[in-house]
């Protein structure tokens, strides 16, 4: 394999910019060329693609976000929409591809990978809910940004004495929920994967008033309902003065931390390994800190799950 493209695809991480740096200079190391896929999936339907060269991922692995740019794209979920990638893929003599991004990029690579075109996939998502690997890209980024937000907002809480409700990202996933509330001190954690119990929330509400606790800290993850829809439940039952904070896309951005940057150096420079192994169709990861490559088609059938020991360690703590 002599040449390999280069894609970011779906919601951008923290992250992102050190593994598409680490896929280009990995692979010009070797002796490879490098092709830069712009917008995604979009991009490569309409051709938006150039060749990257040393100075082109110059000064971006302390940058959030993506240089390639990212964009959703219902087209290439239809057989007609991925013809038309690969034909582009062969007009500029593209023999594999790094796909950067979660689980709805993972489908694009898989469907490639289907048509015989060789894939390789580096989990990009802050969710961290890609299954086969402990950590995803942007992860680290994400959770300290959050822990850094519950920090100076539990500083308001207690100078006015309330309760804030902290709406975190996770629509399927409540790792972002679970990690930040553990290590911000919050009193109870909303995550999709675990039914909540109302009246469980509010009897540790009225246990801590009752104590003379006088205010707390509640992250609820968005895939359990909004932070605003909590707050006027727990307004309903406690009588409590509840405040909400939606923490939303700033979760997405800022420079990534040391963690990140190097997971997505470690990740990048393994898939560009795998393609000139000729090993297509595998989705990278790192599992106890060792590398791991598996199939991308059994990955997708794996369901994500939270780490149980941790939400019930949350739980104890957090009497």
């Amino acid at each position: 394999m002599k040449r390999i493209g280069v894609l970011t695809s779906g919601g951008d991480a923290p992250g992102m910019n050190p593994a598409i740096r680490a896929v280009v200079r990995k692979a010009i190391y070797h002796g490879l060329e490098v092709y830069g896929i712009y917008q995604g999936y979009q991009g490569l339907i309409s051709g938006n693609i150039e060749k990257l060269e040393l100075g082109s991922v110059g000064d971006i692995i302390h940058r959030g976000g993506t240089k390639l740019y990212s964009a959703r794209c219902e087209e290439f979920k239809t057989l007609e929409g991925q013809k038309k990638g690969i034909e582009q893929l062969k007009k500029f003599g593209i023999e594999g591809l790094v796909v950067i991004g979660g689980d709805g990029s993972y489908m694009g690579a898989k469907a490639l990978t289907e048509h015989g075109y060789p894939c390789v996939g580096v989990p990009g998502t802050i969710d961290n809910d890609i299954p086969g690997t402990d950590f995803t890209i942007g992860f680290d980024t994400a959770l300290n940004t959050v822990i850094d937000a519950i920090d100076k907002i539990r500083d308001t809480a207690t100078s006015h004495e309330r309760t804030f409700v902290i709406e975190v990202m996770g629509r399927n996933a409540g790792d972002i929920a679970l990690w930040s509330g553990l290590s911000g001190g919050a009193e109870s954690i909303l995550i999709p994967e675990d039914p909540y119990n109302l009246e469980k929330v509010v009897d540790k509400i009225k246990k801590g008033h009752a104590r003379g606790k006088k205010h707390s800290i509640i992250i609820v993850a968005e895939g359990v309902m909004s932070g605003g829809e909590f707050a006027a439940l727990m307004k309903e039952k406690t009588g409590v003065d509840t405040r909400v904070s939606v923490l939303g896309h700033m979760q997405r951005g800022g420079s990534p931390t040391a963690s990140d940057r190097v997971l997505a150096s470690r990740l990048g420079a393994r898939a560009v390994e795998l393609l000139m192994e000729n090993k297509g169709g595998r989705a990278v990861g790192i599992q106890r800190n060792e590398l791991v490559d598996y199939d991308i088609i059994e990955t997708l059938k794996m369901e994500h799950k939270a780490d149980v020991d941790l939400y019930r360690l949350s739980q104890e703590l957090s009497i």
